[in-house]
């Protein structure tokens, strides 16, 4: 008899390619076969992402597109994970009865036994939605003993591993040079816009161990940059007790033959302490790039939104950063009209953009999110007004983009090779990060996985052009 095929398609963030590569290796093990396509699969699982409203929609869509597959098609199953089935549960079940299943993280561990049971026509109590910050304790330190008995997703290993550490229980969906690696899962923060920590539960760290393990297993596996992902990676190693835990990973990982470039992502502006700038700027193998949500630059929005810092201490922290690194890659996201944003509080976000000097910015609108609270906030916005600066700012941002990366012709840069289009190789500089920092495109037929040094030569927008080096 011929293996169940199933197909694993991932919605969101970097996070949750992370988590579908656990369920890969999870479903693999238990004698599934893994297919790229779900019209080919016999059980489709759709990894959902919960966090805003486009995204909800984007994993609806998805669902209700596998959903169709089942009339006429060789697909029996449409299963709903990630962070929508685990926010909304049973709701999601009731609203989509396309779906055959809603399962939360408590049943990723036996996640093959659970689609067994489906493809062969049971259908599964939904998942029952509960606040995950509520399963740990709230002291961090005290973590560490009762993680065991809760899900963590992306945190998989299998007890019987090498001396080395544990053996990774992840199988690559995506075969390029670089990969994401959680080092961490959940947040501790209560930011008044965001959700995340409800569902996603208390912020605990992976033993540095695991991580280097994991970064080995997938040096193996072709990778040559890991990006290391998690909601808050400023804060890892508070559950470890030591306060320069990165610091310590940065080096374990820069030990790792074969490991090219490490990336960090998410790093908030108050936790960037000098050791571990000096770390990420000092470390060859760690790129010169800062991915710093700043949200808002008016102190008094930041109160509101229970974040620290203002214009000032960002201008500070950008400066340290280039005063080492000039051509350090820095992206950075924002939100425009959060409840009692005034006129001189949008002045004060435009102008820290205009003076800040980004690679790259996003900039959202806020809405609210339920049971944020944010959302019970007096003071909304009006949503045209919303909107107009969040035109005005998306504008201004593409120009100053555009010119950052016009003033790049003429530098040295190294770029990792991930595909090719129109003639041309494509990939990333140092500076740019996956998916969502533009291109370097180089002259010449370079091999996927390649590192090639190079000269700027053009831009096109915020995408290079650039020559490489014999």
């Amino acid at each position: 008899m011929s293996a169940t095929r199933v197909a694993v398609v991932t919605l969101g963030c970097a996070r949750n390619e992370v988590d579908s590569e656990e369920l890969a290796g999870r479903l693999l093990a238990g004698g599934f076969e893994l297919v790229s396509e779900p019209e080919d699969a016999d059980a489709v699982l759709v990894n959902t992402c919960g966090f805003i409203d486009a995204a909800k929609k984007d994993s609806v869509d998805t669902l209700l597109a596998a959903a169709d597959l089942k009339q006429g098609g060789r697909t029996k199953a449409v299963v709903a994970v990630g962070c929508m089935a685990e926010r909304y549960g049973a709701e999601l079940a009731e609203a989509m009865p396309e779906a055959d299943a809603v399962l939360g993280f408590d049943s990723y561990a036996d996640i093959a036994e659970r689609l067994t049971q489906i493809v062969q026509g049971a259908r599964p109590a939904s998942h029952q939605p509960s606040d995950r910050r509520l399963l740990l304790p709230v002291t961090p330190m005290a973590r560490r003993q009762a993680v065991s008995s809760v899900a963590v997703p992306g945190f998989g290993h299998s007890d019987e591993g090498p001396a080395s550490g544990p053996r990774v229980v992840r199988s690559r969906l995506e075969h390029g040079p670089s990969a994401p690696l959680k080092i961490a899962s959940g947040c501790d923060r209560r930011c008044a816009f965001c959700a995340i920590p409800s569902f996603r539960g208390s912020y605990v760290s992976r033993p540095i161990d695991d991580v280097v393990t994991e970064a080995r297993w997938l040096v193996e596996n072709g990778v040559r940059e890991v990006f290391l992902v998690s909601e808050n990676t400023s804060s890892y190693g508070k559950d470890l007790g030591d306060p320069r835990a990165l610091e310590t990973l940065l080096d374990g990982l820069a030990r790792v033959d074969g490991l090219d470039w490490v990336r960090l992502s998410y790093l908030q502006p108050a936790e960037v302490k000098p050791s571990l700038l000096d770390a990420i700027l000092r470390t060859p193998t760690v790129v010169d790039y800062f991915d710093i949500p700043f949200q808002h630059a008016s102190g008094d929005v930041l109160r509101r939104m229970r974040r620290f810092g203002d214009s000032d201490a960002f201008l500070d922290l950008l400066g340290r950063i280039r005063t080492v690194s000039p051509a350090a890659g820095v992206r950075s996201n924002v939100i425009v009209g959060f409840p009692g944003e005034t006129d001189d509080d949008f002045e004060v976000l435009r102008d820290f953009v205009a003076a800040a000097d980004l690679d790259v910015l996003g900039v959202f609108a806020y809405s609210d999110e339920e049971g944020t609270e944010g959302a019970r906030l007096p003071d909304h916005v009006p949503d045209e007004l919303i909107e107009e600066r969040r035109a005005d700012l998306t504008d201004l941002a593409l120009v100053l983009m555009e010119d950052r990366a016009a003033r790049r012709v003429g530098e040295r840069v190294e770029v990792l090779v991930e595909g090719h289009e129109d003639g041309r190789s494509s990939g990333r500089a140092r500076h740019q990060g996956p998916d969502v920092d533009g291109a370097t495109y180089l002259t010449g037929d370079h091999r996927v996985g390649d590192i090639v040094a190079a000269t700027v030569t053009d831009c096109e927008g915020i995408d290079l052009i650039a020559a490489g080096e014999s």
